[in-house]
């Protein structure tokens, strides 16, 4: 049996393998005391200076993780400082609007997780106290909590030896016992097991977040950089490894319209209400779609793609007068008129945001007034954005 596998202890690893010869078990012990070392004191040296990193706060950390779950670092920093700051306590946001969050949720995707965690922040007051729970097992009870996140709060603000997998961690573990990457729940769970073996003790924290840190900024999953990992001599990969073939984006196209009244400073725009029974973005706002074959190409204001979940939506956004309402699409329960300085507080999808953004229609642009002014829509040359949400 080769020394990678000796000491994984999981998958090619004979069942019986647990009851090895002393020496086997000493030999995968040091492995682990190896990994350990090496990781943590790579850790210390590298770790990214984050926000969330600066707190023992256990609200603020389950905060943190539930905006990185599917979402890059660099996205998460700011929404991250804007939560904290308006939300600093449980009780605050327990105590807040669903629509409030939403808002400041707006733009970073995957809303079940603020409504999630505006649920299990009520839960935690009414169940326990207003004390979050301290254990992965409990914490994983409270609504919308999965097994990563449970782990990860556990074990960073608590110090409970268990171990946090994510896809990062899935990556480095996969290549460093040379499995064949298999997408499921049987491989997440073998992994589970081995990072179960593989955490510090004595420091959980430090080492789930050193291994997601490590799958983050060197064991990336193209063009790995394995000479820069500090457990690249006992990797059975040192490289990419064959990934399985992932499904092929759809694709849809649609059209908005953006229709104003009123003139800068007082300016509104329309909008309306998503059903509360969709299955994406349930009643949060967006901007009217115009009815098929009405498009116009001298009322074009903006092209953009966006991308939720699997599907790439193009967008083409035109710009409407009061008087050429008639052209929308009656799809929609509810339409309101949203004075442009109260934008910011409602619970936008993130496309309308990134619309309304690019258009200088709401703040969050550069400039001292906005693009499209009132009724006087002027046409912006069309452009694509390539990088999802």
């Amino acid at each position: 049996m080769d020394q990678v596998h000796a000491f994984c202890g999981i998958a090619e690893y004979p069942k019986s393998g647990w009851n090895q010869t002393y020496n086997h078990r000493m030999a995968q012990r040091q492995g682990h005391l190896d990994f350990r070392q090496n990781l943590l004191q790579w850790f210390d040296s590298n770790a990214r200076d984050l926000p969330w990193r600066q707190t023992r706060d256990p609200y603020a950390i389950w905060v943190s993780e539930t905006m990185l779950q599917q979402t890059r670092v660099a996205v998460v920093i700011d929404y991250y400082t804007r939560f904290i700051s308006r939300f600093p306590t449980l009780q605050s946001l327990a105590a807040a609007d669903e629509s409030e969050v939403l808002a400041l949720w707006s733009g970073l995707g995957y809303y079940r997780r603020a409504r999630a965690l505006h649920e299990s922040a009520r839960a935690v007051i009414a169940e326990h106290g207003g004390e979050i729970p301290n254990t992965a097992a409990a914490l994983s009870r409270l609504p919308g909590v999965g097994v990563y996140t449970a782990a990860a709060v556990a074990s960073i603000a608590f110090g409970e030896p268990v171990a946090a997998v994510d896809g990062n961690v899935e990556r480095v573990l996969t290549r460093y016992f040379g499995h064949e990457p298999v997408p499921g729940v049987a491989r997440s769970g073998e992994l589970r097991r081995a990072a179960e073996h593989l955490v510090d003790p004595e420091r959980p924290g430090d080492f789930n977040q050193a291994m997601m840190e490590l799958g983050a900024t060197v064991c990336l999953p193209r063009a790995p950089m394995c000479l820069a990992c500090p457990v690249r001599e006992g990797c059975a990969t040192r490289g990419e490894h064959t990934v399985p073939r992932t499904k092929k984006m759809l694709s849809r196209k649609t059209a908005l319209a953006l229709v104003q009244r009123r003139q800068w400073p007082k300016a509104e725009v329309l909008l309306q209400r998503r059903p509360a029974d969709a299955s994406q973005m349930p009643n949060m706002w967006e901007l009217p779609a115009i009815k098929e074959g009405q498009e116009s190409e001298d009322m074009l204001l903006l092209t953009v793609r966006h991308s939720i979940t699997n599907t790439n939506y193009y967008v083409t956004v035109y710009g409407l007068t009061m008087n050429e309402q008639k052209l929308l699409a009656r799809d929609a329960a509810e339409r309101v008129w949203v004075p442009v300085f109260d934008l910011p507080e409602q619970p936008l999808t993130g496309l309308t945001r990134k619309i309304l953004k690019r258009l200088r229609v709401m703040p969050g642009f550069s400039g001292m007034r906005p693009m499209v002014v009132g009724e006087e829509s002027q046409d912006t040359p069309a452009e694509f954005d390539t990088v999802p949400r």
